[in-house]
């Protein structure tokens, strides 16, 4: 299981995937962190790590505007009702601390056990911005690159328009 920053920028440069990384305070949540953002163009993405009431689990990666409506989301992704699961839960299975997730700890999901969700804007944005591992930094990839990124895992995500609540293809 990869631990951080070092070994996921390592990973992706095993991969051959570009990106770059600003290093910055901590941001816990979509609200902080604006002044950040702003140095950085591109998508920059909220990571939502939910469990559905028959035990799936699911990570939604968006951008951080994009507005995601829980109790409404479980018929257009085909789960049962949808929570937030528990930080044990996404440290066991992802490898990451709340504040701290993102579409990058799927390399650390190696039983397959998550379903990932991509919001369709996000699916459009370039470059596209995660936290690699931790919330103390912000890595930017291309869409291809992320894309790249996901095929290398295997990971085919559903894609998702959460203003018409549909999904959509990938």
């Amino acid at each position: 299981m990869l631990t951080g920053k070092a070994q996921m920028l390592a990973c992706l440069d095993d991969l051959g995937i570009a990106h770059s990384t600003l290093d910055h305070p901590p941001v816990f949540s979509v609200g902080e962190g604006e002044e950040i953002k702003a140095a950085l163009p591109g998508g920059h993405s909220k990571n939502l790590f939910l469990k559905d009431a028959k035990g799936r689990l699911w990570l939604i990666s968006a951008l951080g505007e994009t507005r995601i409506d829980l109790k409404h989301l479980h018929p257009v992704i085909g789960s049962a009702r949808l929570s937030f699961g528990s930080a044990e839960l996404m440290e066991a299975v992802l490898g990451v601390t709340p504040g701290s997730v993102t579409a990058l700890a799927l390399v650390n999901d190696k039983a397959r056990q998550v379903t990932f969700v991509l919001d369709a804007a996000l699916a459009t944005a370039d470059p596209v911005n995660f936290h690699p591992l931790t919330n103390t930094a912000t890595t930017a990839l291309s869409q291809a690159d992320f894309r790249r990124f996901l095929n290398a895992l295997d990971r085919e995500p559903l894609v998702v328009d959460f203003e018409q609540m549909r999904c959509v293809e990938a």
